[in-house]
């Protein structure tokens, strides 16, 4: 019996992303998704939106705290769009949440969001 021989091809696409999109992800961060390794979020500055979710979007920024040290860091919207794209370049939509370049926030769950956030503070998953 032959093995059948798989190849890879790799491909770049652009997704739009609109500002809802954005809060929907950080609803889902803030509420459940980076609560085991994040314990406090600040707005940093005023709220641009009525919830902290909805700063990311408006151009604002948000400090997050870790739940076990004194270490914090900044996440702004490009570092929210560089944490997207490094999300789907590793592969990780495994709930292919990308069709047509737009994007399905419905699939998006805590686990997503979180991912998506670390990617965004520190270029990989380093919790869970």
């Amino acid at each position: 019996m032959t093995q059948e021989q798989v190849f890879t091809v790799e491909y770049n696409a652009k997704v739009h992303l609109t500002a809802e999109n954005i809060d929907d992800i950080m609803v889902c961060a803030l509420e459940g998704g980076i609560n085991y390794w994040c314990r406090k979020v600040k707005v940093v500055g005023e709220y641009f939106g009525e919830y902290a979710s909805e700063q990311i979007s408006r151009g604002g920024s948000l400090v997050l705290y870790d739940a076990e040290s004194s270490d914090k860091w900044e996440l702004t919207r490009d570092k929210f769009l560089k944490g997207f794209q490094l999300w789907l370049e590793n592969d990780t939509d495994t709930y292919y949440g990308v069709d047509e370049h737009e994007l399905d926030t419905s699939v998006i769950d805590g686990t997503a969001a979180d991912f998506i956030v670390q990617y965004a503070l520190f270029g990989e998953v380093v919790f869970g």
